[in-house]
């Protein structure tokens, strides 16, 4: 077989030949939203009441006629001296051949033009398809420490069984009873919905959080008097995901959060997940004591000056 290969910017064109591949190349787990993935990294979209834009490059490597390696990456939101290395991935068949280090290299050097002094193997939030490299893996972890990258920290995601009987479906009407006694509306947001939401998101936690609301297939939010107390959404980075969520302080302590969590979960049950991932989770006992979820992905953050 022959071993020779080039890499070339990658271009619409590319883009069915880059999903066949990732459907190949990746874990069992997320190979089946390949699609969703190369979509909304190659088109993250602006970040509402954020003075900074997210660049993006693509690179393909292609023996023949067939592409065999794709890498995508991306500047900072937070920090444009960051570049983020948001995708690589290689045909299982070509590895060993010095393609991923190549297409890191390349991709490490188009960062480099956009102005970034480092680059990360990090998701770059609010769009990102995981917050670094799965420890499952190991073809990844081996690419990035043979390229010179260094582990920085680590990073997890919980799963929610949407199984039957699971806590993560369990009802909330009663709650949302109590919530209504209160003088607390939820609801199911609708478009008009949305640009509130995105302002309410942007005050409270920042800009990147306007672009995951807006970008969401389901978005629940609770509202008292007119006033935004919270929301939580999914389907953002990609449909299995859930998150974020966010309540402003007055409504903690209500139950809000619980609510609008489950109220997301029931949501993407039904529309055919059997399981839902809790991204880049911080406050693990929440999301235990409200719907079951549990540590299951767990993920090496690597870094490397340019």
């Amino acid at each position: 077989m022959d071993h020779a290969y080039q890499l070339t910017e990658l271009t619409p064109e590319h883009v069915p030949a880059v999903i066949s591949l990732c459907r190949a190349a990746l874990l069992p787990s997320d190979a089946p939203e390949a699609d969703k993935i190369v979509e909304r990294l190659r088109h993250p979209g602006p970040v509402p009441g954020s003075a900074g834009a997210r660049r993006t490059t693509g690179w393909v490597a292609v023996a023949g006629s067939a592409v065999v390696g794709v890498v995508l990456g991306s500047t900072g939101y937070g920090d444009a001296s960051v570049g983020h290395v948001d995708l690589v991935a290689v045909d299982p068949a070509h590895r060993r051949r010095g393609i991923g280090r190549a297409l890191l290299d390349r991709v490490s050097s188009a960062l480099g033009s956009f102005g970034a002094s480092s680059v990360a193997l990090v998701g770059n939030a609010p769009v990102y398809a995981w917050p670094g490299i799965d420890v499952r893996y190991t073809a990844a972890i081996c690419l990035a420490e043979a390229s010179g990258f260094t582990r920085t920290d680590i990073a997890w995601n919980m799963t929610a069984d949407l199984g039957a009987g699971s806590p993560a479906l369990a009802p909330t009407a009663e709650a949302e009873a109590r919530l209504a006694s209160a003088g607390v509306a939820v609801r199911r947001a609708v478009p008009a919905d949305v640009p509130g939401l995105v302002e309410f998101a942007v005050s409270h936690f920042g800009p990147g959080w306007g672009v995951e609301i807006a970008g969401s297939r389901g978005i629940h939010y609770a509202v008292r008097d007119g006033e935004v107390l919270g929301f939580a959404c999914w389907g953002s980075s990609r449909p299995s995901y859930f998150g974020p969520m966010g309540t402003a302080p007055a409504a903690r302590g209500l139950g809000v959060g619980g609510v609008l969590l489950r109220r997301c979960l029931r949501e993407q049950q039904a529309s055919g997940l059997a399981a839902a991932q809790i991204g880049w989770v911080g406050p693990v006992p929440f999301y235990s004591t409200n719907a079951g979820a549990y540590i299951e992905q767990v993920f090496f953050l690597y870094s490397r000056q340019l």
